[in-house]
Parts: C-alpha cells; sequence; structure tokens
C-alpha cells in the first residue's frame, strides 16, 4: 500500500511517500521513498522546491509562483518522472492523506474526504485561514493530478475534541459557546504522535501515564494528556491563544486589544497583521522569529534578544504550572518540534523552573543532541523526554487504518 502524504501550511508544503506491506503497522516510522519541501516564501515571485529520495537522489529547484496549483502539480510529477522518479505511475498511489488544521465540531476523527467534506474545510477557513485554505489547495491539486484517488483528511483538532466542557467553554455569554466561539485547540496531530510514542519509550501503558507535551516550534502548544487523551490545552479558538511564538504572541489581556482598535485606531486585518506576524519572539526581540537566530543574536550582547527569550520561557514555565492541576500530577514533560527538540537552552530554562516540581533535568544528557530519549536525572519526580514528532507517519497511520476499516 502506497500512501501519499500532504502537511501544508501557510509558507510551506511538505509531502512524503510511504509504502506498507502485510496486514499490521509498523511499531517504527519507515523511512519514506521520497520526501518533498515547497518553501513558498522563498522569493515572491519563485518557489523553492526540494525533492529527495530513499535512494539518495535529490532535486533542488525554483519554480515560478504563478499559481501554488502549478507548483503542487510540478511537486508531485517528481513521484514519477525525472531523477527522483520512485513510481512508475500515479496509479500506483492508493490514498492521499492531509493535515487539516481546522475541523471545527463536526469532525473528531479523520474521515474520507467528500464535496461535504471539502465544504465544510471552506466555511472553517475563517477560523484557520492561514491553513485550511492552504490544506484545500493541497486536496484540489491532487484531484488535478492523481484523479479520484481516495483521499482522507487528518485534523489538528480532532484530539482535543474530547476535552470537559469546563476546558473548552469560554466565560463570556453561554450563547456564543452554543454559536460555536470556544476551544478547539490544535497540533493535535503531533500531540498525540508524540504522547504515544512516550509510553512506548518509557515501556508503559498510555493510559496510565499523566504527560505534559509542548510542542514547539514557529507555532507553540502545551496539551494535558491523562489515560491516552487531550483534557487540556493551551491553544484555544484559533491558533493565537496560549504560549508565545515565533511571531504569534499567544494569550495577552482583551483590554489591551480593546485599546489598540479604539485609541490607536487600529482596524481587524492590522491587529490581525499584528498578533499573528509582528508579535512573539520577532515582535519582543526586533531580530527574528526563528529561535536560532535569538540565541545568536545573545550571543553577540542583544538585550532585547535576551528579553524575548526570558519572556518566552517565563511564560511557558506558567503555563506547564497552569495545566498540572487538571493531572493531579505529573509523570513525564515531553518536548518536541523544531525548538522543543534542537533547543537545550529552552528545555534547561523550563526545567529548572520546575525544580519545586522536582523536576531534575540530566545537564550531559540535554547537551547531547536527544532524539526519542529520557533526559531527566534518575531521582526525577517525573520524566523529561525530547521526542522528535512524525506528523507526515501519525497521518499515513490514520489512512491505513481508516482504509482498513473500510476493505
Amino acid at each position: 500500500m502506497k500512501i501519499l502524504v500532504l502537511n501544508a501550511g501557510s509558507s510551506s508544503q511538505k509531502s512524503c511517500l510511504y509504502e506498507l506491506a502485510g496486514d499490521a503497522l509498523p511499531e517504527q516510522p519507515p523511512e519514506p521513498l521520497w520526501t518533498a519541501q515547497i518553501d513558498w516564501s522563498h522569493r515572491s515571485d519563485l518557489a523553492e522546491l526540494k525533492v529527495k529520495t530513499a535512494q539518495g537522489a535529490a532535486l533542488t529547484t525554483e519554480l515560478p509562483l504563478e499559481s501554488r496549483a502549478s507548483v503542487m502539480e510540478q511537486l508531485l510529477q517528481t513521484l514519477w518522472s525525472g531523477s527522483t522518479q520512485v513510481i512508475a505511475a500515479p496509479t500506483e498511489i492508493n490514498v492521499v492523506g492531509h493535515r487539516v488544521v481546522h475541523g471545527g465540531q463536526e469532525y473528531r476523527e479523520s474521515t474520507q474526504i467528500t464535496p461535504d467534506v471539502k465544504a465544510t474545510i471552506a466555511r472553517l477557513a475563517v477560523l484557520a485561514p492561514a491553513h485550511n485554505p492552504a490544506n484545500l489547495e493541497g486536496i484540489e491539486a491532487v484531484e488535478q493530478s492523481l484523479g479520484t484517488v481516495p483521499q482522507v483528511a487528518v485534523f489538528d483538532t480532532a484530539f482535543h475534541s474530547q476535552m470537559p466542557l469546563q476546558a473548552v467553554v469560554y466565560p463570556i455569554a453561554y450563547e456564543w459557546f452554543e454559536r460555536g466561539l470556544r476551544r478547539y485547540g490544535f497540533h493535535g496531530i503531533s500531540h498525540q504522535y508524540v504522547a504515544t510514542r512516550t509510553a512506548q519509550l518509557l515501556g508503559k501503558p498510555l493510559d496510565g501515564l499523566r504527560l505534559i507535551t509542548c510542542h514547539l516550534g514557529n507555532g507553540c502548544s502545551l496539551a494535558a494528556i491523562a489515560q491516552g487523551r487531550s483534557i487540556d490545552t493551551s491553544m484555544g479558538f484559533t491558533p493565537l491563544e496560549g504560549l508565545m511564538m515565533g511571531t504569534r504572541s499567544g494569550s495577552v489581556d482583551p483590554g489591551l486589544l480593546i485599546h489598540l482598535l479604539q485609541q490607536h485606531h487600529l482596524d481587524a486585518q492590522q491587529l490581525d497583521d499584528l498578533l499573528n506576524r509582528q508579535s512573539g519572539l520577532k515582535g519582543v526581540s526586533g531580530v527574528s522569529g526563528d529561535m536560532r537566530q535569538i540565541l545568536a543574536a545573545i550571543a553577540q550582547g542583544n538585550s532585547r534578544a535576551k528579553l524575548a527569550l526570558e519572556v518566552y520561557v517565563y511564560r511557558l514555565r506558567a503555563q506547564i504550572s497552569a495545566l498540572l492541576p487538571a493531572l493531579g500530577g505529573l509523570d513525564a514533560l515531553v518536548f518536541t518540534g523544531g525548538v522543543g527538540e534542537n533547543s537545550e537552552v529552552v528545555r534547561a530554562g523550563v526545567c529548572e523552573g520546575l525544580n519545586w516540581l522536582g523536576v531534575q533535568l540530566n545537564s550531559a544528557q540535554n547537551l547531547s543532541h536527544p532524539v526519542d530519549q529520557d533526559i531527566a536525572t534518575p531521582d526525577s519526580a517525573a520524566r523529561v523526554l525530547v521526542v522528535h514528532t512524525q506528523e507526515d507517519w501519525a497521518i499515513a497511520q490514520e489512512c491505513w487504518r481508516l482504509g482498513d476499516r473500510s476493505a
């Protein structure tokens, strides 16, 4: 069974092709036959396409950015033509899985894509304007290039869909909750994968663990997981709530936003740009939303970059602590995502602030570029793990399971 996975974002498109044999999923993620990435932000008039195969073939090229659809078509063609060919024809692909950011209240699990599902994804774009439209573009590009191949939507919100009402309802007039204004949560595919992987690494059943998973990348979120289920999370109605992020503010006083609207005459679009693209690490530091550039600036004595890191870690520690009452304790703290997996400085700063909880980090292991590893000391009250998130593999697993049930 060949499963193509498309993971579309506002600034990039990641894709891979898995081949699965037999009647059971492997315990460990197999190496994809083919991986590809499009950088939409490379230049205003050009997209950068990078392709690699398991056999070692590679391609890097720039494509005219006349439309995303045309670039996507050329990406897909590298599967069956040119130096990166890994299949003889498009018909070899059995199913295509898509990460879809917002499934609203309608979709609490992965589902096969139909015209009705596409219409719902489009309607929910108002809640995830930087992501759902890009997800739809990927779906439609597959329809154009691969015809009637089955497609599956795997929703980022689904893992959080069973959170208890007290974690879901905003303390505003209840009528707005009845109209869908509620906390949804995001990064669910990643949180669910790393929770399952953590249980494997610890050799314990997932339903017996109390976990806080920290997905830290350009977007950042936490999940409190008990009995294998998300019971609270830091993101809410949109991916803007919660932690300080690369360019997103995270949670701020709503009164501050009213002040900006009334006293500084910002309109809705200016406010959206400020909160989503000009805030977070980038806004405080004035340097970048990329943690690597923040750390480089700190090494050069940049005081605002240092402040940005301090605010980032402070708010992260505070929100981790805020999730503890929902869990009633903590068995493991898990770091994942580009920052979570690669920044020993962030991990050390967070754990230092949790010493009161009995969390103790093994400094040498933290500095050793750990992957899928427990980096806590033997006497730590909770384990601390670094887990490489594999959203693409999680999406492929959902495609396999859905296809298997249909069969």
